[in-house]
């Protein structure tokens, strides 16, 4: 049983890492967020020219038949970068439960366009019904009680919320459900809905927390304090170990949910999907919200600035950690889980 990366796996995060690196500069950023959808020009159409839109949909459809296992590398590669596009909640989410629950000749169109790029699909959080990229998108996967349906962007009336970091766009929608939407009714349907949205947040917060922690190591080694670089202080030592940590006991966990998710089974005896997802978000929740803390004391008072680069990462951070469930809702539903609350 295997949850490091394999050489092909490690490959293609390496590929969509130097695309992210090349498009999504900081300057780049700061513009998309500027914008009313958020998104970076000629960044998605790149993106689908590598296949990753398509990563998790069958080959008959066009896709690349992998699955969450091989998207968990990626996803952390989208947080380092803080990726403006929805890809996650397109690639990790919204298709990997087309593919499973839908049963009609309408999903399999969703999925042939899906798979090159050319419609483009979002999710809303089943937590608070808020959904990312309403603008930029084609096609919303929504949840109603015990129902999951696929209704396009044309059908809903949609209202822009105010977030702390302008380049995640999102909105609350409004919507009626009828028959030609319906997916699935299998409650089944909506706790794998869960369980995609909380690993995707999980492991792009993991990549947020490794991109601050990164930042922070380069500051406080450059930065000099009475002719010394601050790096060499304890104290500053200690709060970047404690990042370091905190992400390593978080990695891992969210590479074992990925890979419950694919085989639909806990690789521990006696657990489930559900708790290996709830385990991992909420380690990574804790490391990001630690990494944001920490990143910002050792910035200093240039880290509270708008104008430094750090601020584009921090509220990354502090969206991933709270989206599709923060620490406390994971950990509850975990105690649930195990049966230490009713």
């Amino acid at each position: 049983m295997r949850f490091a990366p394999t050489e092909q796996q490690d490959q293609f995060a390496s590929n969509i890492a130097s695309i992210l690196e090349k498009e999504c500069s900081a300057e780049v950023l700061q513009l998309a967020g500027a914008t009313s959808s958020g998104c970076v020009d000629g960044l998605w159409e790149t993106l689908c020219g590598t296949g990753l839109m398509g990563i998790a949909i069958p080959e008959e459809f066009g896709g690349l038949d992998m699955g969450s296992s091989d998207l968990v590398f990626i996803l952390e590669e989208l947080g380092r970068s803080a990726c403006p596009e929805p890809v996650a909640e397109h690639a990790a989410v919204a298709a990997p439960l087309i593919t499973r629950w839908a049963r009609n000749e309408t999903a399999q169109e969703i999925l042939e366009e899906a798979a090159n790029g050319s419609r483009k699909l979002t999710v809303a959080s089943p937590m608070d019904g808020r959904v990312i990229s309403v603008e930029s998108c084609d096609l919303i996967l929504i949840s109603k009680e015990n129902q999951l349906h696929a209704v396009t962007t044309k059908e809903i009336k949609h209202t822009p919320m105010t977030s702390i970091d302008p380049s995640y766009k999102t909105s609350v929608i409004d919507w009626t459900p009828s028959s030609q939407t319906l997916i699935s009714e299998n409650p089944e349907a909506i706790e794998d809905m869960t369980n995609r949205g909380a690993i995707s947040a999980a492991a792009q917060a993991v990549g947020v927390a490794q991109k601050l922690l990164d930042m922070t190591v380069s500051y406080v080694s450059e930065r000099k304090q009475f002719g010394k670089p601050v790096g060499t202080n304890q104290a500053v030592k200690h709060h970047c170990s404690d990042m370091a940590i905190a992400i390593e006991f978080a990695r891992p966990l969210v590479q074992v949910a990925s890979w419950a998710i694919d085989n639909e089974r806990s690789p521990t005896e006696n657990f489930t999907v559900s708790g290996e997802v709830s385990a991992a978000k909420a380690l990574a929740s804790e490391a990001v919200e630690l990494a944001c803390r920490s990143a910002l004391q050792c910035h200093g008072a240039i880290g509270y600035t708008v104008e430094h680069d750090l601020q584009i990462w921090l509220k990354r951070g502090w969206i991933l950690a709270s989206t599709w469930g923060d620490a406390l809702f994971h950990r509850r539903r975990l105690s649930k889980i195990l049966g230490l609350i009713d």
